[in-house]
């Protein structure tokens, strides 16, 4: 089952690319306290992801923050090396990777999808969420394609909670 409207997200540690390199963060201090746009891939610097997803939330950063909404992180299962060299690789140093590198949090969440008949093994789903002080307020998944998660969507969403 995965998560759900209203509910609160896991508490788990999950790395950060800090000044110094790689940083743990604790998700309650990530989320606590903040309106923050969530959103993940299955993979960094793979097509939808890189061509589609991420490019959106990089253009519409702006409108998205102008709507009242503190922070926006892109999470993936992937090691932080690898998703701070997509960010840099993609000018989106102003949206804070964190990296599942075990996946742990994709399937704590109910989000996971196994793509071993891709040899890309266990991978979050593709998805964009809302959270509030550590609260899902929308949840937006994609079974295929960038539709529902894409930052127009998060806007549209954003745009209906006022």
């Amino acid at each position: 089952m995965s998560i759900q409207l209203g509910d609160s997200l896991p508490d788990m540690e999950l790395q950060i690319m800090g000044q110094e390199g790689p940083e743990k963060v604790a998700t309650r201090d990530l989320f606590a306290g903040k309106r923050v746009v969530l959103f993940a891939v299955p993979g960094a610097f793979t097509p939808g992801c890189t061509q589609t997803h991420l490019p959106g939330f990089v253009v519409k950063a702006d409108e998205i923050k102008a709507r009242g909404v503190d922070q926006i992180i892109c999470t993936a299962v992937n090691d932080i090396f690898v998703l701070d060299a997509w960010a840099r690789s993609q000018n989106a140093e102003h949206i804070l990777m964190l990296a599942d590198g075990q996946g742990d949090f994709a399937a704590t969440l109910g989000l996971d999808q196994d793509l071993s008949a891709m040899q890309m093994g266990k991978r979050s789903q593709r998805y964009a969420m809302i959270v509030d002080d550590g609260r899902v307020e929308a949840l937006k998944v994609d079974p295929k394609g960038v539709d529902q998660s894409s930052a127009d969507s998060i806007l549209e969403e954003l745009d209906k909670a006022g």
